[in-house]
C-alpha cells in the first residue's frame, strides 16, 4: 500500500473517530443532565426537544434524524462532498447514541447543570468540529456562514438559540427557558474556546539593536524563524529593525530568556493570537 492511501484511511478513520466521539459525548450531556431537566439546548436538538416536550411523541434522536433531512439538501448544494458525507455519518451516529444513551448523572442543583451540561455539550461538539465534518443540525449552517463570512460558530448558534427560546416562552416555564438561555450562554463560550484552544499562539515583536544574533538563536533553540519589519525610533530617529516571531505558549519563556541574554535592555511585545495557519503550525481547514 502507497504512502499516499495510507494517509488517506488514517485521514478518514481519525475523522470517524472524532464524530463517533463527540456523539457520545453530546449524547451523554443531553440525555444525563439536560433532558431529567427539563432543559433544551438550542440549535436543531434543542428544536427536537421542545418538540419532545409539547407532543410527546418519537424521541428526540427520531425528531432530530428528521428535521435534519432539509439542513442536508442545502449542505449538499453549498459544502463539499467530503463535508456532506462525514456531517451524514456524524449526524446518523448522534441520532443512534441519543437513543443508547439512557443513564443519568443525578445533580439537584440547577446551575450545577447548567455549567455541566453546557460544558459537556461544549466539549463534544468541539470535538466533532474538530473533524471534517459536523454532527448534522445547525452545525452545517454555522459553518457554511463560517467559511463564507467568518462568523463564529459559537456566536452565530447563540443569536439563533436566543429566537428559539423566544418562542419557547409559550410553551415552557419561565424558570425552565431562563435556565436554558444560561445554558447555552455556556455552551457557546465552551464551544468556542474549545476550537480555539489548540490553535492559539504567541507572536511576539522584538525591538532591539541585536536583533540579527536574536532571530539566529530563536532558529537555532526554538527552531522558530521569524520576520524583519523595519521601523524608526520616535523619539531617536534612528533606523529600527524589528523581529516578528510566532511561537507555542509553552515556548514563551525559553523565548524571552533567549532575548533578555542577549539583549536585557530589549523590547518585547507579546499577543495572543487566535489562529496560526502556515508550515509548523495549522493547515488551512478545506471543508
Amino acid at each position: 500500500m502507497s504512502a499516499e492511501k495510507k494517509r488517506l484511511i488514517s485521514s478518514v478513520l481519525w475523522n470517524l473517530v472524532l464524530l463517533l466521539a463527540g456523539s457520545v459525548v453530546c449524547a451523554i450531556g443531553i440525555n444525563s443532565i439536560i433532558i431529567p431537566k427539563g432543559f433544551i439546548t438550542g440549535g436543531l436538538s434543542g428544536v427536537c426537544l421542545l418538540l419532545y416536550y409539547v407532543t410527546g411523541i418519537l424521541s428526540p434522536g427520531l425528531w432530530y434524524f428528521i428535521i435534519n433531512i432539509p439542513v442536508f439538501v442545502v449542505g449538499w448544494i453549498l459544502v463539499s462532498r467530503r463535508f456532506f458525507f462525514y456531517s451524514l455519518y456524524g449526524m446518523i451516529v448522534f441520532s443512534i447514541t441519543l437513543e443508547a444513551v439512557t443513564f443519568n448523572i443525578d445533580i439537584q442543583d440547577p446551575f450545577l447543570a447548567i455549567l455541566a451540561g453546557g460544558s459537556i455539550l461544549g466539549i463534544g461538539s468541539g470535538i466533532a468540529l474538530h473533524s471534517l465534518g459536523s454532527l448534522g443540525g445547525m452545525d452545517i449552517i454555522s459553518i457554511i456562514l463560517n467559511q463564507k463570512f467568518g462568523i463564529r460558530i459559537g456566536t452565530f448558534l447563540f443569536g439563533f438559540n436566543m429566537l428559539l427560546f423566544a418562542f419557547s416562552f409559550g410553551t415552557l416555564d419561565t424558570d425552565l427557558v431562563l435556565y436554558s438561555i444560561a445554558l447555552s450562554f455556556v455552551f457557546s463560550q465552551v464551544l468556542d474556546h474549545f476550537l480555539t484552544m489548540f490553535n492559539q499562539r504567541k507572536m511576539v515583536l522584538v525591538v532591539s539593536k541585536f536583533n540579527d544574533q536574536i532571530a539566529a538563536m530563536i532558529n537555532l533553540r526554538l527552531n522558530r524563524g521569524g520576520t524583519f519589519l523595519h521601523g524608526t525610533g520616535a523619539y531617536s530617529g534612528e533606523s529600527k529593525k524589528i523581529l516578528l516571531t510566532v511561537v507555542h505558549n509553552y515556548q514563551l519563556k525559553r523565548l524571552e530568556e533567549v532575548v533578555f541574554s542577549i539583549d536585557a535592555d530589549a523590547f518585547v511585545i507579546t499577543e495572543n493570537t487566535f489562529n496560526v495557519l502556515g508550515r509548523g503550525f495549522s493547515k488551512a481547514k478545506k471543508y
